[in-house]
C-alpha cells in the first residue's frame, strides 16, 4: 500500500488534511505521488502546484515537500500545502 498525507497550514496551524491511498502496484512511485497530489487539490479545491527544483530535491531527500505561493499561479488563502509519504510498500 502506498499512502501520502496532504496538509494545508496557515499561521502555524493545520487547516485541512487528507490521506491518499493507492494500492495499484502497476503504477510507479512518481505516478502515485502525482495521483495523490491531484486528489488533494481536487478535495481542497486548489489548482495543482508547480514542482520547482527545490521541491523535487527536498522530496527525493526526505519524502516530503511544501508548496508555497510561488508554486501556485493563483493566489492562495493559506501559507503552504505540505505532502509527505507515510507508507510505501
Amino acid at each position: 500500500m502506498f499512502r501520502i498525507w496532504g496538509k494545508i497550514f496557515k499561521d502555524g496551524r493545520m487547516l485541512q488534511d487528507m490521506v491518499y491511498e493507492n494500492p495499484d502496484r502497476t503504477l510507479n512511485r512518481t505516478g502515485k505521488v502525482f495521483a495523490g497530489l491531484h486528489e488533494f487539490c481536487m478535495s481542497f479545491d486548489l489548482q495543482e502546484p508547480i514542482w520547482l527544483d527545490k521541491n523535487i530535491e527536498e522530496f527525493k531527500r526526505v519524502d516530503k515537500t511544501r508548496f508555497y505561493q510561488d508554486n501556485f499561479i493563483e493566489s492562495i488563502e493559506f501559507d503552504y500545502l505540505e505532502i509527505q509519504v507515510i507508507e510505501e510498500d
